[in-house]
């Protein structure tokens, strides 16, 4: 089996006395793309801000490569090699793409060390390097999730933490979307993919996990849970 890089147990939540995650696990190894669907308000996007530091963990462990990090704040999380990109981009509209892009790198790096991360931003996003004098917040909302994408990838994550970034887009740009994890996975990177589109999460993704109201009801390799008659009701579409 590939080498363990995340391990979350018993993972619990709360937004004051609002239980959130009751007792999440799950794993995501080395090079593998994982994803972890469900309605609204099932707990996804909570599970992605406890790992990367944003939420007070109540119960239960993070484990990174065998190392706990629930706990740290997130930037000690960043360091270790998690990124997260959040939902809703949470681009800096009045700064340029090439100033965001630089933001997702950190003030400690060497002009050769960037230009080398920038190459391969642009080479991944070449619309990009067209717009990389341009305001990001003149970018349409494709052009603005490639940015939220690149500007994440720009500390060379070992772990990327991907929130809703199909949310928004058109059906055309959603394929195309995908088709980018895809390349971003073939670079070497593991993902963990939170998505209310199942249909393209359970065909990018190698495992999944289901969760609802807090708990993860379901967990398999994504071919198999494309088949289950469960989530083929709740959230292929029958």
């Amino acid at each position: 089996m590939a080498e363990g890089l995340l391990s979350v147990e018993n993972l619990r939540v709360r937004y004051g006395t609002v239980e959130v995650l009751k007792g999440v696990t799950l794993q995501v190894q080395m090079g593998q793309i994982v994803a972890l669907i469900g309605a609204n308000g099932a707990g996804k996007s909570t599970t992605l801000m406890a790992i990367s530091g944003l939420v007070r963990v109540v119960k239960g462990s993070i484990r990174l490569a065998g190392e706990p990090v629930d706990g740290l704040p997130p930037e000690a999380i960043v360091a270790k090699g998690v990124t997260q990109v959040p939902e809703g981009r949470r681009i800096f509209p009045r700064m340029t793409v090439l100033e965001n892009l630089l933001l997702g790198m950190g003030p400690r790096r060497q002009k050769q060390e960037r230009r080398k991360e920038l190459d391969w931003i642009f080479e991944l996003f070449p619309v990009l390097r067209d717009r990389e004098r341009q305001l990001a917040g003149t970018l349409s909302g494709g052009e603005q999730q490639m940015l939220a994408l690149g500007r994440g990838l720009m500390a060379r994550p070992k772990l990327l933490l991907l929130d809703e970034p199909s949310l928004g887009l058109a059906p055309k740009l959603v394929a195309q979307l995908f088709e980018v994890i895809r390349q971003i996975h073939r670079h070497g990177v593991t993902i963990l993919l939170v998505e209310q589109n199942a249909y393209q999460a359970l065909r990018v993704a190698s495992q999944a996990y289901v969760l609802e109201s807090g708990c993860v009801v379901l967990e398999g390799s994504a071919a198999d849970l494309r088949e289950n008659p469960a989530v083929k009701q709740a959230y292929l579409g029958g």
